[in-house]
């Protein structure tokens, strides 16, 4: 063998070593919205001896990441050759939605040299680009693969003894999602009731999986006067990464009250004034004036009644208008958010909602393939509006 042909072949053997060092990121086929985990692995596939190893993954303003396991190292078997592979575990939460990118990423290696004992080899991994949906509703982004409410209660809130307080411990579990994405306790106040809120505790637990966020709120309740009331439920909109549509957990009404008061009413057969006043008003819209005068002489929380029902009663509607207006754009992030508005007003006149409205939009916008699904927005909004006024011919409103 010449020696021409000799040094050729350590070249070719040199070349070849160089090709095995590499470093990628691995990110699954998907569709996120903002807020939402993006799974990332950086993976390094190496033959050379390694000595020494850092790798230090990028911040940037338009996410938050997190590592969720120790980095491990293994032997495989890569296209017939044993190799050493490198794997590291990223949870990346994009704060927007747009144009996302990650990386590029480098592996800082020293590595046993040819010529000296140690010599520096950075290996770089490419950087990648996702399309990040906006998050399906207005308001607090909160994406998560599972979402549980536990209520708590010391004692049967509606049958309080005298001067008692009640203890409202709730406790929120989003698997997937960060503690920092997790909404802030909720307000729970009303003119009647004497509330006090305990400090919040939020912990965050990682698995390999993504983090697992449980926070706990909890209030002393007491009311400050001796009239039975309802505390009103407090909603917690949140997206479904697994079912790509939103989802609304609740934390349910409750009857406040203490039981010497509930045993003073006596069973009559007949509707309480105030839901009289209620009807009387609703059939006498138009007189306005008269309508003004009645309601100023009522408490905020009869006043709140009457407003709520005059609401379910009343013929306009602005948020349909808009899920309207929304059609005429032809937009569906448009259309999604209107909807999103409606629903809320639904909520808080306590109308009926099932969470499963939006199911076949946000699958078109979120799920697999939804490209490839034409967009007919007319037909959308004439599909969940028509689900939502079934719920309440269904209720009886």
């Amino acid at each position: 063998m010449t020696i021409h042909a000799l040094c050729l072949l350590v070249l070719l053997s040199l070349a070849g070593g160089a090709r095995a060092e590499n470093l990628r990121l691995v990110i699954p086929e998907m569709r996120p919205v903002a807020g939402e985990m993006i799974p990332v692995t950086v993976r390094g596939e190496y033959e050379r001896q390694i000595t020494l190893e850092k790798l230090s993954f990028p911040d940037s303003p338009d996410y938050d990441w997190m590592q969720l396991a120790r980095d491990q190292w293994r032997t495989e078997q890569v296209e017939g050759r044993a190799v050493r592979v490198f794997e590291r575990r990223i949870a990346v939460f994009p704060r927007h939605a747009g144009p996302l990118v990650i990386g590029p990423v480098t592996h800082r290696l020293t590595v046993v040299g040819t010529d000296a004992p140690r010599e520096e080899l950075p290996v770089t991994a490419e950087p990648v680009t996702l399309a990040v949906a906006p998050f399906p509703a207005e308001g607090w982004m909160l994406a998560a693969r599972g979402l549980t409410v536990t209520d708590a209660l010391s004692t049967e809130p509606g049958k309080l003894g005298d001067g008692e307080t009640l203890v409202r411990r709730v406790t929120i579990e989003a698997v997937g999602a960060p503690s920092h994405l997790v909404p802030p306790r909720p307000v729970m106040r009303a003119p009647w009731l004497i509330s006090f809120a305990a400090p919040e505790a939020r912990t965050q637990r990682l698995t390999p999986d993504g983090p697992v966020t449980t926070v706990t709120w909890e209030w002393h309740l007491r009311p400050s006067t001796g009239d039975p009331a309802v505390l009103p439920a407090i909603a917690i909109p949140w997206f479904d990464t697994g079912a790509r549509q939103m989802r609304t957990a609740e934390i349910p009404a409750i009857p406040f009250g203490y039981a010497s008061i509930y045993a003073g009413l006596g069973g009559t057969g007949h509707l309480p004034p105030g839901q009289i006043r209620v009807a009387a008003l609703a059939v006498a819209g138009g007189l306005m004036t008269g309508f003004a005068l009645v309601l100023a002489g009522f408490g905020t929380r009869r006043r709140g009644d009457l407003l709520r029902a005059l609401g379910r009663l009343s013929p306009v509607d602005p948020t349909r208008i808009a899920v309207h207006r929304a059609v005429q754009s032809g937009e569906p992030i448009a259309l999604r958010h209107a909807v999103d508005r409606h629903l809320r007003r639904w909520r808080a006149l306590g109308l009926p909602v099932n969470g499963q409205e939006t199911a076949r939009l946000d699958a078109r916008l979120y799920g697999p393939g939804g490209d490839a699904v034409p967009f007919d927005a007319k037909a959308e909004a004439k599909a969940i509006l028509r689900a939502i006024d079934g719920l309440r011919k269904r209720s009886g409103w």
